[in-house]
């Protein structure tokens, strides 16, 4: 099977890119702007046509987009996540090729839910903020191509490679400065946000899952399971071997930013955050994965304080 991986680079699709590797009969061809990619192109800029070319020279019979921006300015995101996809999708038209898409779409596509609801793919999707938008469009997009081609909506992935600015990532940085300045101390904020996570590797192996088989539409990729992230941190302390006190900011309800942890200053005067989570899905979030168990076959195998032990190994390992 010739399967063609968008953003081989990215996050998500660096895992991607092994697991579909250790298939014998996986042909892996990488796309992306980077000079180590196989094929140099870039979606955001380069034309349909182009990519027209390239995909029916290769003839692949997947194509795997895992590329896309998290941070930005909404015109920024929207050339990333949207226009890309839309050069995705009117290549795949022209071309002979015939592919499969599996698209990687996101939780923040929902937007807002209610305490202790699980969202399914059937909700009406209400993004929050402007990466969220971008995202739903792209799946728009995709849905309404007339392709052979399956959403998978990722919720908030987890362990080895998390961005070092991300909410678990600057978890785990502030937890390393308290350790090595010897600090007994950390004040955090914004820890009453929960949310689903998934470890990157699962995500990975519903790629592959899905790139294999015939399911169609939207599925979700997650835990099933919210967590506070106040619980996170905890699991985190305890993995690092952090025996300083956890103390949590009382934060104003709002969309504050900042970073997360404050490691113990001469100074009261700190900026804590009140939605650590720039994603625009509020206070709760938990998806509900019975789609991706009946149609993939895949459940989540990778716990979350295994996720978290490979991220704190990454951030101690951190100069």
């Amino acid at each position: 099977m010739r399967v063609l991986l968008i953003g081989a680079n990215g996050y998500i699709g660096r895992f991607v890119a092994d697991r579909l590797l250790a298939d014998p009969a996986v042909q892996l061809t990488a796309l992306g702007r980077g000079d180590d990619a196989d094929v140099r192109f870039d979606l955001a800029s380069g034309s349909p046509g182009a990519l027209t070319r390239f995909l029916d020279a290769v003839h692949p019979g997947v194509v795997v987009n895992c590329a896309g921006a998290t941070r930005g300015g909404a015109r920024e995101l929207t050339r990333h996540n949207t226009v890309a996809v839309a050069t995705v999708c009117e290549a795949l038209r022209r071309s002979g090729c015939g592919a499969r898409l599996v698209q990687i779409g996101c939780g923040s596509e929902y937007g807002p839910s209610q305490p202790g609801s699980s969202t399914a793919e059937d909700a009406v999707p209400r993004p929050g903020g402007p990466y969220g938008v971008s995202k739903l469009a792209a799946t728009e997009l995709v849905l309404g191509s007339g392709l052979d081609a399956v959403v998978l909506r990722v919720f908030s992935p987890a362990g080895p490679g998390t961005p070092a600015g991300s909410p678990l990532g600057r978890l785990a940085e502030a937890m390393r400065r308290a350790m090595q300045s010897g600090d007994g101390e950390l004040k955090l904020g914004g820890l009453g946000v929960q949310r689903d996570f998934v470890d990157v590797r699962d995500v990975a192996r519903a790629v592959h899952a899905a790139s294999l088989s015939a399911a169609q539409g939207v599925i979700n990729i997650g835990s099933g399971r919210a967590v506070r992230l106040r619980d996170a941190a905890a699991v985190l302390a305890r993995v690092a071997g952090y025996g300083g006190a956890l103390h949590e900011l009382d934060v104003p309800p709002g969309p504050l930013r900042g970073t997360i942890g404050h490691p113990r200053a001469d100074s009261d005067h700190v900026s804590p955050v009140a939605y650590p989570y720039p994603d625009g899905c509020g206070s709760w979030q938990q998806a509900d994965v019975r789609t991706a168990r009946d149609r993939l076959g895949w459940r989540p195998r990778i716990n979350l304080e295994e996720s978290l032990a490979d991220i704190w190994m990454e951030a101690a390992c951190r100069i």
